[in-house]
């Protein structure tokens, strides 16, 4: 890359993608998603990042209209007046803005994909990962009885997913993992409270031991540490930490304290790929495994996180999944498909490897607004 600036507009774009159905956790339903796309213009290359926010203020504090009050007003008009020659130099840069992953990350993705294409190279390579297949989960909503649940669970493990998680939530946790590991022997399973939980629930994962799993995620206050090392001690299941962990910082407080066995790293909340792969060296450093979650992203984010887990310290199956899972179009060409074994296939082409369908995109957009130095 040339050590001059060479980005010279960036578009930003509001789409509105149908889910094939709605998404449940224990705080909320996701009718549809409606991710801020970030296109970065330089030297005739294209680099595209996705603000994969939901769209309540439930997971964090962010909206879709908080991701671009930020990237208008802050984010962009700091990028065009530092001109960050870099990505890890624009995630820094970033720093100033407090909080807003979601923003941070759209941007900085971009960056990294324009980067990994002006380069000629995988965006894969250029994080520094090496695998080109990686193994992926799916992870199925709370669902209105367990018939249903175990139906879609069935039909999951047909299509070849390696590992399936499961939504729960106070009275909707026990039933559903008693009943999987029945139908299901050996199945290899994960539950994600979302924070539903309080230390006063601590007897539900005791009873939860009985059962294998293969990690039980974020149970307790989103911006929680403490207290889940003391669950922590008391389950033979291991935690894993999700919304907890915005930062490296986090990681680390985390890992002194031995709140988790297990550390979920999402783009978007860690406010991009740099601190992701801070946060990812770190854990493998202490002999932390992570693995990569997902926001219902388009085929753009799922891309950027499949490049992301191609990485040797994700060791569990990611929330990535296929492009049909939750869309019946997605905005990528070729469709990112589930191959044989529950695996995806890291393409060679530069940067995330899927071309963007514009005109898919016009279809859907609901805004779109254009940024020059």
């Amino acid at each position: 890359m040339s050590d001059s600036f060479q980005i010279e507009e960036v578009v930003l774009r509001v789409v509105k993608l149908p889910l094939k159905e709605p998404f449940t956790t224990s705080l909320w339903t996701t009718p549809h998603k409606t991710p801020i796309l970030v296109e970065m213009r330089g030297q005739g290359i294209s680099g595209w990042g996705e603000g994969a926010v939901p769209l309540f203020p439930f997971y964090n504090h962010e909206t879709p209209q908080t991701v671009l009050h930020i990237l208008r007003d802050f984010a962009l008009p700091l990028f065009f007046k530092e001109k960050p020659k870099t990505p890890p130099e624009l995630a820094q840069l970033l720093k100033r803005i407090q909080r807003n992953g979601f923003a941070r990350a759209a941007l900085e993705m971009a960056y990294w994909d324009w980067t990994a294409k002006a380069q000629g190279k995988p965006l894969y390579q250029l994080l520094g990962g090496a695998r080109q297949e990686i193994p992926v989960g799916v992870s199925v909503g709370i669902q209105k009885d367990t018939a249903t649940l175990l139906k879609k669970v069935g039909e999951f493990r047909e299509q070849g997913y390696q590992r399936i998680k499961i939504k729960i939530a106070p009275g909707k946790d026990l039933e559903p993992v008693k009943a999987l590991l029945t139908e299901f022997p050996g199945l290899p399973l994960m539950v994600d409270a979302n924070s539903a939980y309080t230390l006063k629930s601590a007897a539900i994962f005791r009873e939860m031991n009985q059962y294998p799993l293969l990690m039980i995620e974020q149970p307790l206050h989103e911006t929680d540490i403490y207290e889940h090392s003391l669950l922590q001690k008391e389950l033979s299941n291991p935690i894993c930490l999700d919304e907890s962990i915005e930062s490296l910082r986090e990681a680390e407080a985390a890992i002194a304290l031995r709140s988790c066995k297990i550390i979920n790293i999402k783009p978007g909340r860690v406010a991009g790929l740099t601190e992701s792969v801070a946060i990812h060296d770190y854990c493998q450093r202490h002999d932390i495994p992570v693995w990569c979650g997902g926001m219902l992203e388009s085929g753009i984010g799922r891309a950027t996180n499949m490049a992301l887990a191609t990485l040797p310290n994700f060791r569990y199956p990611g929330d990535i999944s296929e492009s049909s899972r939750y869309y019946h179009e997605d905005i990528v060409e070729p469709d990112i498909t589930l191959r044989p074994g529950g695996t995806l296939q890291l393409p060679s082409s530069p940067g995330i490897g899927f071309e963007v369908n514009m005109k898919r995109i016009e279809g859907l957009k609901q805004l779109e607004e254009r940024f020059r130095p």
